[in-house]
Order: structure tokens, then sequence, then C-alpha cells
């Protein structure tokens, strides 16, 4: 009895290490096998293994399948493919070309990724956007019900998707507004299947609210919101169903090249594009919100030789670097150690999907995982 619990668990331990990819494949070896991978408990194991030691990362990445034949991309008759794909976090090279999930949608948008699960949907979300929760690794998604709180059409849309540890959960807060500016927040649960409608909004946060760029972090969501001159953090706990607000820095006084992530564990912002003292430098500026204040930390410093911006921080707390090169619709994607200021071109040119003056650019750090098998 002592041999075979000594013979399964070192099977969990080679298992464990193992691509999910590779793992789904074992199912059909044999039943014990299947049974095993499939357990709740192996999923977890294998999850906590990859979080932990950031086994089986990568980068989610919007891409042009063949940038080199975009030597004119105003030309009508060049037609601009767009491909979602996972590349290696260690060696960038492209891994895996990805799909929606239903096989019929060309172009959609991902709005949170977290334990090997995006949240995807309409690249142009609208009130009626189908939302899916999608593990690409397993090739397994669900489909979400439509809201039956909504009976109203809303001009404005805002998705964030992630995991709450506390209830052991996934969720997802959508925002709504109108253009009158009436507000309403939804929140999704993937245990109960089932939207929920928050009836209690605060007043700050109903006027004159104008949705810009957020994050999902803890079973939290931040959101940066403007309200007249002043920029301030409207955070959501999707689990307490409570808001808070935090009010942002000074120095903040415009939204562009503004962006909200996770650093270190901790909610900052990154304010882009910013006038630095030395010649022909540019620099970007990093505060953190630090026990529900924000303490800003030394900025980064980089060549204004060409256009830069900040896509976010990875999640082994690199800054994600853009270099823009309009003409063509591209972006070098460029990893930056914030403490030792090390650059790392990566050789990945992200897309540029343009709506009208509206331009999106999507790098996502993705780790694999069996949830949802």
């Amino acid at each position: 009895m002592v041999s075979t619990l000594c013979e399964k668990q070192i099977l969990i331990d080679i298992l464990v290490r193992l691509p999910a990819k590779s793992l789904v494949r074992f199912l059909c070896t044999c039943k014990s096998w299947s049974d095993l991978i499939g357990s709740p408990s192996f999923v977890s194991t294998h999850l906590y293994r990859n979080v932990t030691k950031h086994a089986h990362v990568y980068l989610l990445c919007l891409h042009h399948p063949d940038f080199e034949r975009l030597v004119n991309p105003d030309d009508p008759y060049v037609k601009k493919e767009f491909q979602w794909s996972l590349f290696s976090s260690e060696t960038f090279e492209e891994c895996y070309k990805l799909s929606h999930p239903l096989g019929n949608t060309e172009y959609y948008g991902i709005y949170g990724s977290s334990n090997g699960l995006v949240c995807i949907s309409d690249e142009i979300l609208n009130f009626d956007s189908p939302i899916h929760i999608w593990n690409p690794s397993v090739r397994k998604f669900r489909a979400l019900p439509m809201s039956t709180n909504i009976n109203i059409k809303f001009g404005s849309v805002a998705l964030q998707f992630g995991f709450h540890p506390r209830v052991n959960d996934y969720k997802i807060v959508r925002m709504l507004r109108t253009n009158k500016d009436a507000l309403a927040v939804e929140v999704y649960s993937l245990r109960t299947n089932s939207w929920k409608m928050i009836e209690a909004i605060p007043p700050w946060l109903k006027c004159t609210w104008q949705n810009h760029k957020g994050t999902f972090f803890n079973g939290v969501a931040y959101h940066i919101i403007q309200k007249g001159p002043i920029f301030s953090i409207m955070s959501f706990d999707s689990g307490s169903e409570e808001f808070e607000e935090f009010i942002a820095p000074d120095a903040i006084s415009s939204s562009w090249e503004l962006c909200i992530d996770v650093y270190k564990e901790q909610i900052c912002l990154l304010l882009d594009y910013y006038p630095c003292e030395e010649e022909g430098m540019d620099k970007i500026d990093l505060w953190v919100l630090h026990e529900k204040r924000w303490k800003q930390l030394c900025a980064f410093v980089y060549p204004s030789d060409c256009y830069y911006c900040t896509n976010g921080i990875s999640i082994d707390n690199k800054l994600v670097i853009l270099r823009i090169d309009g003409d063509r619709g591209i972006a070098d994607l460029h990893l930056c150690d914030y403490e030792s200021k090390e650059v790392l071109e990566t050789g990945i040119k992200l897309a540029i999907m343009k709506y009208g003056e509206i331009e999106f650019l999507y790098s996502i750090s993705y780790i694999e995982s069996l949830v949802l098998l």
C-alpha cells in the first residue's frame, strides 16, 4: 500500500511539471491517468506550481502573422490580418496560434487573463456583446448567459476579469454608461454562472463619469476615472461588492499615455511620454498604491529619438514598452527591468488595431493551467 502511494506521488511529481498540451494528450492514455489529471487536486497543484515558479508562462499578443507584407498599410489591396498567439516568455518565439473558440470570429478582444483563463468579447464592446471565458491550453470555454438586468442601451462598456482568492471564484465586473451618464455595474460569477446587478453605487461614481483604463487584482477591479479635471482610481471588490476611491497624484492631469497595472503586488500608475530634464530623453513616472496612499518611485528614463509608449507590466514585473512604427502599423515589444534599467528587445511585433482615432495594442501575460478541464 505504501509502495503504491509512493508510486502515485512520484507520478504526480512528474506530470505536474508538464505543459497543459501534453497533459491533455495523456487523458487518453488510461482511465487512471485521466482520473488523476482531471481531478480538482491535480488541477490545483499544477496551477500552483506554474504560478509560484513562473513555469509555462507566455506573452499573449495580437500581431501580424506576416508583417513583412505591410509595405504600404494604407494600400486598400493589402489586407491587414491580425493573429492572437502565445510567445515564450524566455525565448520570445511564437509557440501557439490561437483562434476564437467558436471558430467563426476573426477579430476579438481580450479583457483579462487569470490562471490560464482569458475573458474574450468583441473588439468594440456593446451592452449585448457576447462574452466567453476561455482556456486556450485545454480548448475549453464557457459562454456567458446574457444579462437579464439590462433593459436600456448603453453607449460605453468596460470589462474586467480575474480570480478572487477569498471567495475562490472567477469574476467579471462590467461597467456600463449611457450618453446621459447613467451608470450600471454588474458582476458575473463563474461558480453560479449568473450576473448580479449592483444596486448601491456611491454618488461620487455617478457624476460625469468617464471610463479610461482598468486592471483586476486579487478580486478587485480598478478603473481610472475622470470627473471633470480630476483623475481618480475607483476600486470595486467583486466579493464584498464595496467601492472605494483613490484620488490620483497631482502630477496626473491627462489620460494621455496613462496606464494602470500591478507592480510587485501593488496597484501602480504609469505616466508615459513625460518631459525629462535630460536633453534627448523622455521618462516614465511610476506611483504605487501603498496603504491607500500613492508613493512615487524613481522615473524610468529612455531615449526620445523614437515614439515609445507603455503597455503595462509583465508577470515578472518588467515594464512592457512599445516602439511604435505607425507607418507600418506595428510596434516592437521591449521588456525593461525597472530597477536595473536593462532593456530587452523581444523581437515580437505587435499589431496596431485601429477604429477611427482609437488604437488598440495587446500584450498580456498568460500562465498555462487545466482550469475548466
